[in-house]
């Protein structure tokens, strides 16, 4: 998903209002009704609706119609908004440059920090791996009482964040943290290239043995990676390891912790003798090598990563893994995008035409609901509020 920040230069601080005020609403609507976010963004009259409809266009959130009302809510574009905005007041992005990594749930981004100095623009985008179950249960999380995605986005940005600057702080190889807001992790650029884009090293036998006992003294901290593999390990041109990507660390004391260690162990064991032809009969034991000396953990607890954050984020994890499982090796490489992505995959290579649009100044109101319902026509009357009514003949000349 692109992250264009263009427009962010030129919106007004009653558009972040609207904005703000949507995010708001979001905790309690599904869809935030024009009433409510007028009241929360305490703009009075009918100017919300020209905000709301500028927002619209420039498609930082979605219309949508229920039972009762027409109403609104932030999708992915105007959460990054939000993000960059706090990130911009704390001097932590100054500009946005280009994107130099996509994964199944996040995108990463060369932005300029303070003092001009290259960072990276981490944002998480949880949901975009399982599209094809979001269509069909749009609302997920919600049947069973559960958050969106963006919040549990989110929860994974702040579980990294947190993660990092402990492990950092620790001498751990990890990039130096900055800065986090809402679903965007700051942190330090690290000259170093994925272990998976590297086909030969020099003694295998020596970095396998580095990666074991980096395995072994996240444990000795009270932590596991769960996801220690060559996707998510950096390699420097020393031959030091960098480790990325902590959204699916636990602690020793997890009930599936023994489970967690012995398959990132596997991880590593399986792609050297894959890639390098290095097999050892030597790799470490959870029962034997796992013995917690230091509790890092409970310090990621005590930094404001709480609990009941962890639980909510490895129901996440553990039903993506389920859902993975279930799919066919065909979607599983596929690359699938996320639902605001599919929505207005069109966008892509149209720079020209979006530009049109803004030089004519028409109004335009967005409509990507009415596939739905093409008898219906969303528009604005004279007060400039925002209306459902029936097509009729005329419309169609």
């Amino acid at each position: 998903m692109r992250l264009d920040a263009k427009a962010l230069r030129y919106m007004s601080n009653e558009d972040f209002r609207v904005l703000t005020a949507i995010e708001v609403g979001s905790r309690n609507h599904d869809i935030v009704p024009t009433p409510l976010i007028a009241q929360l963004s305490h703009i009075r009259g009918g100017g919300v609706n020209r905000y709301i409809s500028d927002l619209v266009k420039r498609k930082l959130i979605a219309s949508e119609t229920n039972s009762k009302y027409i109403g609104y809510k932030l999708i992915y574009a105007g959460y990054d908004y939000l993000a960059l905005k706090t990130l911009s007041k704390r001097g932590s992005v100054v500009s946005v440059g280009n994107q130099i990594g996509v994964g199944k749930e996040s995108d990463i981004f060369v932005v300029a920090g303070e003092n001009e100095e290259q960072v990276v623009l981490k944002v998480h985008r949880l949901g975009r791996q399982s599209f094809r179950n979001v269509k069909r249960k749009r609302d997920y999380f919600r049947q069973d009482q559960s958050p969106s995605w963006m919040y549990m986005s989110r929860l994974s940005a702040m579980k990294e964040f947190a993660f990092m600057k402990v492990l950092h702080e620790h001498g751990f190889p990890v990039p130096t943290p900055i800065d986090q807001n809402r679903h965007c992790v700051v942190m330090g650029l690290v000259d170093a290239f994925p272990l998976r884009q590297i086909d030969e090293v020099g003694e295998p036998g020596k970095l396998y043995s580095r990666l074991m006992e980096l395995i072994v003294r996240l444990a000795k901290y009270g932590l596991i990676h769960g996801d220690f593999n060559e996707f998510n390990i950096l390699l420097q041109e020393d031959g030091t390891p960098i480790l990325i990507d902590f959204p699916q660390m636990v602690s020793t004391s997890h009930a599936n912790a023994e489970y967690y260690f012995n398959r990132d162990v596997d991880c590593i064991r399986t792609f050297f003798k894959r890639r390098f032809g290095y097999e050892s009969v030597l790799y470490p034991k959870f029962r034997l090598d796992a013995n917690k000396e230091f509790d890092l953990d409970v310090q990621v607890a005590a930094s404001g990563f709480t609990k009941k954050d962890q639980s909510q984020l490895e129901t996440y994890m553990e039903e993506l893994g389920e859902r993975k499982n279930e799919g066919s090796e065909a979607e599983e490489s596929d690359e699938q995008p996320s639902d605001e992505e599919f929505v207005y995959s069109d966008d892509e290579g149209n720079d020209e035409s979006d530009n049109e649009d803004k030089a004519s100044g028409d109004e335009q109101v967005d409509d990507d609901n009415s596939d739905d319902d093409d008898n219906y026509i969303i528009e604005q009357d004279r007060l400039g509020n925002t209306v459902r009514r029936r097509r009729t003949p005329g419309d169609d000349k």
